[in-house]
């Protein structure tokens, strides 16, 4: 069994156990992810940030994988969480997501779990989608939060009293879906953190040829 690094400790013991919980099930979404992409053999985990998902992709025994952050103190960070076992199976770089200097085709698939959350513009989502779409010769993984369910519900409602903060962004489906279409992928599956409670929803696409 790999190493998975243990979160933070927490003052509020059920933030805690919620937090333990949301690790463990991400983890599961990204497993079952990867199954509905075939188990891809290289897969570049882009933005890499501290590893948090490096266990999981490691578990399969012939993938090789990729790891690129715009931060070098990411990707250091992300080299003291794991023992040598996990490493050696990882190649990290740095790159920003637009000009990895990866060549068209170059992957199977694109893990990208902790991103599209943090981005409000549709033009730079679908940059970033098309990006990801000459890239991945197949497949593309990533996760974001959506509308139509409690937590967004109620964030809204929070915002119209107190005014928008953070910088943590809720899309519509309809509208996400739409941006995956124009950048020529398809939807093979997607899987929410808690089904019409949670915002985080993890999409699996296909590439159109």
């Amino acid at each position: 069994m790999f190493f998975q690094p243990p979160p933070p400790p927490s003052e509020d013991p059920s933030e805690g156990l919620f937090r333990r919980f949301s690790l463990w099930r991400e983890r599961q979404l990204a497993r079952n992810a990867l199954a509905v992409a075939g188990e891809p053999g290289l897969v570049l985990d882009m933005p890499c940030r501290a590893g948090r998902f490096w266990s999981v992709l490691a578990e399969h025994g012939n993938r090789v994988i990729l790891a690129a952050d715009p931060s070098s103190e990411s990707l250091a960070s992300a080299a003291t969480a794991y023992p040598p076992q996990v490493l050696q199976r990882i190649r990290t770089f740095q790159a920003p997501v637009l000009a990895t200097g990866l060549t068209s085709n170059s992957v199977d698939c694109i893990f990208s779990m902790r991103l599209l959350h943090q981005i409000e513009d549709s033009e730079e989502r679908l940059a970033i989608l098309r990006e990801f779409q000459r890239v991945s010769r197949d497949t593309v993984i990533l996760s974001l939060w959506v509308d139509g369910n409690f937590k967004a519900w109620r964030r809204k409602r929070r915002e119209r009293l107190l005014g928008a903060s953070g910088n943590r962004f809720v899309v519509s489906k309809a509208c996400i879906e739409a941006e995956f279409q124009t950048a020529g992928f398809d939807i093979l599956a997607h899987q929410d953190l808690v089904p019409g409670i949670a915002m985080w929803r993890v999409y699996v696409l296909r590439k159109r040829s």
